[in-house]
């Protein structure tokens, strides 16, 4: 199970320093950009980037035992910055460490403080690696992802894919687009004409054929031949 007890110091030790830095003036306009979903401390990327760092290589052995662990608890606190860093904890430590059940962890993540910043990197490089992990996989979770109510993991379903360039299965995002193309979601018409557009890099003609043959959103439509106008 990936959720266990321990003595969180790199997470306190995280919020001290997280706290010490925040700036209310920089949390409203970032918290404006997130249409108000979450509450901000105000640390720019670079500057989070560099406080996770040093934070990191004070505490590289519990992070390296417990990521699974540290990255539900940072999803877990309010703030914006504390979701960003549980992300990219999990992406570097579970890279070459997923374990067939990390789906569970993956999809909790993608279902909690949601919104599009958090679901896209998961999306793509959490989701995506995964399945190329365990490919077998693949149907089965994306299934469960595509036939949910929650639009997020719908949107999961179109992106997962982005990583994948050339190895991309183009029959399987034309099953996904047909599926979702009737939506009245922006997240969902932008997502397939986003997957779709990043596919073209790699079968521009199929891409093409394949919108122009099909009866996508105005939304996707553009979207998916934005580089090929």
């Amino acid at each position: 199970m990936w959720l266990k007890k321990y003595n969180m110091n790199f997470i306190e030790s995280l919020a001290a320093d997280f706290h010490q830095n925040a700036s209310s003036a920089l949390a409203i306009p970032m918290e404006n950009y997130m249409k108000n979903n979450f509450p901000f401390l105000g640390i720019k990327t670079e500057k989070r980037r560099a406080i996770l760092k040093s934070q990191w290589q004070n505490h590289r052995e519990e992070i390296k035992s417990n990521y699974r662990t540290i990255a539900w608890e940072l999803f877990s606190k309010k703030e914006r910055e504390f979701h960003y860093c549980g992300i990219e904890i999990l992406m570097k430590e579970i890279k070459k460490n997923y374990d067939i059940t990390d789906i569970q962890l993956i999809e909790k993540l993608l279902t909690t403080q949601s919104w599009w910043d958090s679901v896209d990197t998961i999306a793509k490089y959490l989701v995506g690696g995964y399945l190329q992990c365990y490919p077998n996989e693949t149907l089965t979770v994306i299934e469960r992802f595509s036939n949910s109510k929650n639009m997020w993991l719908n949107r999961t379903a179109i992106i997962f894919q982005l990583s994948y360039k050339d190895k991309t299965n183009f029959d399987l995002l034309k099953a996904e687009c047909e599926k979702h193309k009737e939506s009245k979601e922006f997240f969902i018409q932008k997502a397939i004409g986003w997957a779709l557009r990043d596919y073209s890099r790699y079968n521009p003609n199929g891409v093409i054929n394949y919108v122009t043959s099909t009866n996508l959103k105005p939304l996707s439509q553009r979207e998916a031949l934005r580089n090929s106008m």
